[in-house]
């Protein structure tokens, strides 16, 4: 079996040791990334056994992505930059679950929360929650804070980082350390100072500064804790989605994507005030 988180493990085998994949029984994937390029893989006519999408999971992707985010990302700031979020202006690029925490977090504590996101729904929902949709090209120059929260590369590029006001905290929530173009800023004009674990300043000939944090790596797992109810939810919910694919009798899961069924979630949710859920009426 392969317990996959952002389909690194998945990817490496299928590239590295292909044979491999007809000793596999299945996979189980947890992020957002990881279940989008095993849907890639699905498309193409690539994908050598069945797989679990445990990121869709509502005991998943409302405690994980959602809640845990929101706790997590003042967590990090504070315990990095000690900064004050009361009328910071604040751009977060990605309005998914993990954007949604993160808004509401920063919203509650007093800031003004710009968003930018290409998804329409979601983008409404924004509009809808409050959140002022831009282009980050359009407020590059004013924020105090800029979070990635897409899993996509190369959100923030060296033009918007040479933009950026003195001071301007850079850092990321997605789960792919491309986001920030962070490999563009280790260049001989520029001199990088680390001021304390996992904050460095990246200064300009011209003496701009910028916060960055964790190296653009996730800010949650490099910075802050990540609380362990969350955790165990996800823990438990990919245990028994691997339960699931190994127990499976022969024919029941093709080569395909699945969702993690809400019944066999069904043990966890009154635990998680979720009992409604099991309603069988």
């Amino acid at each position: 079996m392969i317990l996959d988180d952002g389909g690194d493990l998945t990817h490496w085998i299928y590239k590295k040791y292909p044979n491999m994949f007809k000793k596999i029984k299945g996979i189980v994937e947890e992020s957002v990334t990881g279940v989008h390029r095993l849907y890639q893989l699905s498309k193409a006519g690539k994908l050598c056994v069945p797989a679990m999408n445990v990121n869709d999971s509502v005991t998943k992707q409302k405690f994980d992505n959602l809640y845990c985010c929101r706790e997590s990302i003042l967590d990090g700031l504070k315990r990095t930059t000690d900064v004050m979020f009361g009328g910071k202006q604040v751009v977060v690029c990605g309005y998914g679950e993990v954007g949604k925490g993160c808004c509401a977090a920063l919203k509650a504590m007093g800031s003004i929360v710009y968003v930018t996101e290409i998804d329409p729904i979601c983008a409404l929902q924004a509009c809808m929650d409050g959140f002022r949709l831009v282009k980050l090209s359009e407020v590059i120059r004013q924020v105090d804070i800029v979070i990635t929260c897409t899993g996509n590369k190369n959100v923030v590029v060296r033009e918007y980082l040479d933009r950026m006001k003195n001071g301007c905290i850079v850092c990321n929530m997605g789960h792919s350390n491309t986001e920030i173009d962070v490999a563009s800023l280790r260049t001989p004009e520029l001199t990088w100072e680390r001021v304390r674990s996992q904050v460095d300043h990246v200064i300009w000939p011209d003496g701009k500064r910028i916060v960055l944090l964790a190296e653009g790596r996730l800010l949650n797992l490099s910075c802050s804790t990540v609380p362990t109810f969350v955790l165990s939810i996800t823990a438990t919910t990919q245990a028994l989605a691997l339960i699931e694919l190994y127990n499976a009798p022969e024919g029941r899961y093709k080569q395909d994507v699945y969702l993690l069924s809400s019944v066999l979630t069904q043990p966890l949710q009154p635990c998680l005030g979720l009992g409604y859920l099991c309603s069988t009426s």
